[in-house]
Formats: C-alpha cells, structure tokens, sequence
C-alpha cells in the first residue's frame, strides 16, 4: 500500500459547481484509482461464486474510501429486540471530517433469528439428544461432488450474541453508507462476506452446476453431430480429458450415453 492517490479534501462536501459532470467524473476516477492502486483481493473487495460480477465491498474496503474521502461515521441504533429475538437496525450517517457536513447514510440491521445466529452444531450426541425438541433441528446440506450429509444443529443463546449482532448491523450500516455517499455502487455490491457459510457453498455449487451442465449438453451436442465413426471417436478422445479434468463422473456418464447411442446411429445408417 505504498501508492498514493491525491484526492481533492473538499471534493465530497456539496457545493455549486460550473461543470458538476467533471466533478462526477473525477469523484468516480478516484474511487477507481483508490481500487487500483490501494485496495487488495480477498482484503478490500472479494467475490462471492454465484452472487452476481461485482465484488463486494468488505468492511476494510470500506474504511479505506472513508479515509480516503475523510468521512467521518457516525451511529443511531435502534434496539428492536423482543420475545427472545435480539434484533438492531443501525443508521450510519457519514460526515465530513473537517466540516462536519452530512455527505449520506446507510441503513443495517441484524438479528439473532437470521440462520447464521439462531443455530450451532451440537457439541455431541447426548447434548442433542437432551436438548427439546423444539430447540435442536437435522440440518441437511449438499456435497460438493454431489449427495448431501447431515449435521446436529441446537438454538443459540440470543443473549450471547447481542454485541455480536450489534456489530454486524453497524458493520452492514457503514459499507451501505460508504456505498451511498461514494456512489460506489457501480463498482462494488453491497456486503455479502456476512452471508451463511452454507448458502455461500449453495451458490457455489449451484454456479459449479450450471457450468457443467453447460459442459454436458456442449458434449453431448458434439457426439450427435458426428457425421462417421472415426470423428465420433476423435469427439469421445477429446470428451473423456475433458469430464476426467472436471471430475464430474454424472456428466461423463451422460456423455457416454450420447456417445453410445450416435455410435448405433451411424451403425444403423451404415447397414442400411
């Protein structure tokens, strides 16, 4: 992070401007300039498999533009917790540091009913097995070469996890400010870091899934247009490295099949 991007102090402070375009062009320059020269992969921005082009902005990202465009945060939280549900709507307001001029906000919230608070994994089978039968659940999750598995799941404690919830909601408030009053939008997503870590898998294996089967039916449709059987047999050569490298064995035996039934094809039309 040695780069330095030059950013004009009262640029972000709302004013009367002869050419607002040229303001808005060279705000956005240095959000991108900002992203190029300061922020890094995986630390600043990173991407969600399944959840759309743009990477989404993380909350180290966040503050690097706050720092960049000195704003200066600032929170309303709202406690609306009830019958045994810790929930927190946070209202971000992003100030200029040296003016203190409201620049925008951003609304977050978080609740230990979302999936990711409301259960854990059991720490063992009698813990579950005491546990009623309306605070214990059999969660079922997909494999990612295929099938699903199980996993022994009890509720939370809500009360041990209000300053965490706290924190998400204000965490979720700053990145949707930063993207407001940045106008970031177009170049980062909201914050998706905090999602389920099972339906972030979801979304993987369901992109890796659709990838495939357009692999399949990419195949398949080679194998039927195969005109002799030497070029049926080149297209199997070829197919075979190809489902042996994704190691989808499903998809190879859906090959096999259109490789099969083109071989009878051509057979049948050679006898004829």
């Amino acid at each position: 992070m040695n780069a330095i991007v030059e950013v004009d102090m009262a640029g972000m402070v709302p004013a009367k401007s002869a050419n607002p375009t040229a303001e808005v062009v060279s705000h956005a320059k240095t959000v991108q300039q900002v992203m190029q020269a300061v922020m890094k992969q995986g630390v600043h921005y990173g991407a969600i498999p399944g959840a759309g082009d743009k990477p989404t902005l993380l909350k180290s990202g966040a503050e690097v533009l706050c720092m960049t465009f000195r704003i200066a945060d600032r929170y309303e939280v709202t406690d609306l917790s009830k019958d045994g549900v810790i929930r927190y709507r946070v209202n971000c307001i992003g100030e200029h540091q040296q003016t203190g001029v409201p620049l925008g906000s951003g609304l977050g919230e978080c609740s230990t009913d979302e999936e990711k608070y409301r259960w854990r994994k059991a720490v063992c089978d009698e813990e579950f097995d005491i546990t009623p039968e309306t605070m214990r659940r059999l969660k079922f999750g997909r494999k990612g070469g295929g099938g699903h598995y199980t996993v022994k799941q009890v509720r939370t404690e809500p009360a041990d996890l209000a300053n965490t919830v706290l924190k998400m909601a204000c965490k979720r408030a700053k990145i949707a400010m930063v993207l407001n009053v940045t106008a970031a939008s177009d170049m980062f997503s909201q914050d998706l870091e905090d999602l389920d870590a099972e339906l972030v898998r979801h979304l993987a294996e369901d992109e890796r899934q659709a990838q495939l089967q357009m692999m399949r039916d990419e195949w398949c449709a080679k194998a039927a247009e195969a005109k002799d059987r030497e070029s049926l047999g080149k297209v199997m050569k070829e197919g075979v490295k190809v489902f042996q490298g994704s190691k989808d064995t499903d998809g190879y035996k859906v090959f096999a099949k259109a490789v099969q039934d083109r071989g009878a094809a051509l057979k049948e039309t050679n006898n004829g």
